[in-house]
C-alpha cells in the first residue's frame, strides 16, 4: 500500500477533512494563488494527475523525478506519481543544472514534474535544458504559469482530466539523495518507507484533524516522512512554509489549530525565545548527520513534548522524544535501546560506525539507474561515528 491510499481512505470516510494547506505567501514566489485542500478534493486532483501520467509511455514502476520548493502541489504529484504505479525521485531544489543532470542520469530518472516559477528561479526552463543533456528523460511536466515549450501542463491536465478511483498500488518506494549528492540516489521500498513513518508516527501522537506545520524543504527522506507520510498515516493536515518568513511563521503557528510543529534543528533557540501557543502539541526537531548536538534550549516540560529526529543519510531516520525515549541517550547505548528490533536496531561496528538494521532501514544505493535487493536482515553501515560524553551523544562525526 502506498501513501496515496491512505488520503483515499480518509477521503472516503472523512471527504471535508482538511488535507493541504498552501503558505499565505505562495502566489509571490509561484505566482499561483494559496489553496486549501479537503482530502476528498486532494483525492480527486491526484487521481486526475495519476491518469494523465498513465498515458506517458513509460513502464510501471519507472521513476519520476519531482523538483518542487513545496506547497500543496509537492503532495499532490508525489501521490499521483504513486497512484500511476511509479515511483517519486526527490531532485532537492537547490541543485545547479549540472547536479540535477548527473542525479537524473544516475537514478535512471524518465520523467520530470516541476514548477515555472520558484522565486527568480525558472525550474522549468533549466529542466529543458537537462534534458537537451539527457535524452533518457523523456518527459517533462510542470505547474503554471507560463508553462515553457516543450513541457506538459499539470494545471491542464488537472482541469481537464478524468478522475475517479484509484487502486491500492504496490507502491514502488521512494528514490532520494544520500547527502543530497547528485551521484548517490537511494531506493527505498514501499514497506520501508511506512515502517520509517510509522516509528515516527508513534512518537508525535497526531489525533485525525490535527495539523503539522513543517518547515523543511520537500527533498528527503525527512520531509516525506515527518510531513506528509505523519500526516496521511494519522488522517491530519500538512501545512508547509517553503520560504521562511518569521513573521508569516509566527502568524501561521498562532492560528487556533491544534499543531505539531516539524522544523530544522538550527531553529531550536528561535523557538525557545519565542511564545510557543498552546495549540502546540508536539515539537519534532530535525537534524541531520554530521551534527553536533550541544546543550538544549527547549525543555522536555511534557506541555509540548520536544522530539529529536536525526536522519543518517537516507538510510534511517532515528526520533526520541527528550525525557523519555531520548535519541542522543538511544545512540549513546544502541544494545539497550527501546527499540522495536524488527524495524530499526543499531550497533557500532569494529571501526566506530553506525549501522542499522530492520524494515525501516532497509535501502540500497542505485547502481546504473538499478535497485539491488536487500533484506530487512542485512545491517547498512554508514559513514557516521558517535561521540559519547556521560552517557549521552555530543556529536556525530564522518568516519
Amino acid at each position: 500500500m502506498g501513501l496515496c491510499a491512505l488520503l483515499a481512505e480518509t477521503a472516503h470516510v472523512h471527504p471535508h477533512r482538511v488535507a493541504f494547506v498552501d503558505p499565505a505567501d505562495k502566489r509571490a514566489w509561484s505566482g499561483r494563488a494559496p489553496i486549501t485542500w479537503t482530502y476528498a478534493a486532494a483525492t480527486e486532483i491526484v487521481s486526475r494527475l495519476a491518469n494523465g501520467l498513465r498515458t506517458w509511455r513509460l513502464p510501471k514502476g519507472s521513476r519520476i523525478g519531482l523538483s518542487l520548493a513545496g506547497g500543496a502541489e509537492s503532495a499532490l504529484a508525489y501521490l499521483a506519481i504513486e497512484a500511476a504505479g511509479h515511483c517519486p525521485c526527490l531532485l532537492p531544489p537547490g541543485w545547479s543544472e549540472d547536479d540535477l543532470v548527473a542525479g537524473v542520469q544516475a537514478a535512471g530518472i524518465a520523467a520530470v514534474l516541476c514548477q515555472a516559477r520558484a522565486g527568480n528561479a525558472a525550474p522549468a526552463e533549466t529542466m529543458r535544458r537537462v534534458a537537451l543533456r539527457y535524452f533518457g528523460l523523456r518527459y517533462l511536466a510542470a505547474f503554471g504559469p507560463d508553462v515553457p515549450d516543450g513541457v506538459i501542463s499539470l494545471d491542464g491536465m488537472a482541469l481537464d482530466g478524468t478522475g475517479g478511483p484509484f487502486a491500492a498500488q504496490a507502491a514502488g518506494g521512494l528514490v532520494s539523495f544520500a547527502g543530497g549528492d547528485p551521484a548517490r540516489p537511494v531506493h527505498r521500498s514501499g514497506n520501508a518507507l511506512l515502517a520509517a513513518i510509522a516509528l515516527h508516527h508513534t512518537r508525535i501522537g497526531i489525533a485525525p484533524g490535527e495539523r503539522i506545520l513543517s518547515l523543511l524543504p520537500f527533498s528527503d527522506l525527512r520531509a516525506v516522512v515527518t510531513g506528509l507520510g505523519t500526516a496521511l498515516t494519522g488522517g491530519a493536515g500538512l501545512e508547509t512554509l517553503p520560504v521562511f518568513s518569521a513573521l508569516p511563521f509566527a502568524e501561521t503557528l498562532a492560528r487556533p489549530l491544534p499543531t505539531h510543529l516539524v522544523a530544522p534543528a538550527g531553529l531550536e533557540r528561535n523557538l525557545a525565545a519565542s511564545r510557543l501557543p498552546d495549540t502546540l502539541r508536539s515539537c519534532s526537531l530535525v537534524h541531520r548527520a554530521p551534527s553536533a548536538f550541544p546543550a538544549r534550549a527547549l525543555a522536555a516540560d511534557g506541555a509540548h513534548p520536544v522530539i529529536d529526529v536525526v536522519a543518517f543519510d537516507e538510510v534511517a531516520l532515528l526520533s526520541g522524544t527528550r525525557g523519555r525515549d531520548d535519541v542522543l541517550r538511544t545512540l549513546a547505548d544502541p544494545e539497550r535501546s527501546p527499540l522495536p528490533d524488527a524495524l530499526i536496531a543499531i550497533r557500532a561496528e569494529e571501526d566506530g560506525r553506525l549501522a542499522f538494521r530492520g524494515e525501516a532501514c532497509r535501502t540500497a544505493l542505485l547502481q546504473r539507474g538499478n535497485s539491488p535487493e536487500k533484506t530487512a536482515e542485512a545491517w547498512s553501515e554508514t559513514r557516521f561515528r558517535a561521540t559519547v560524553r556521560a552517557g549521552r551523544v555530543t556529536a556525530l562525526t564522518l568516519g
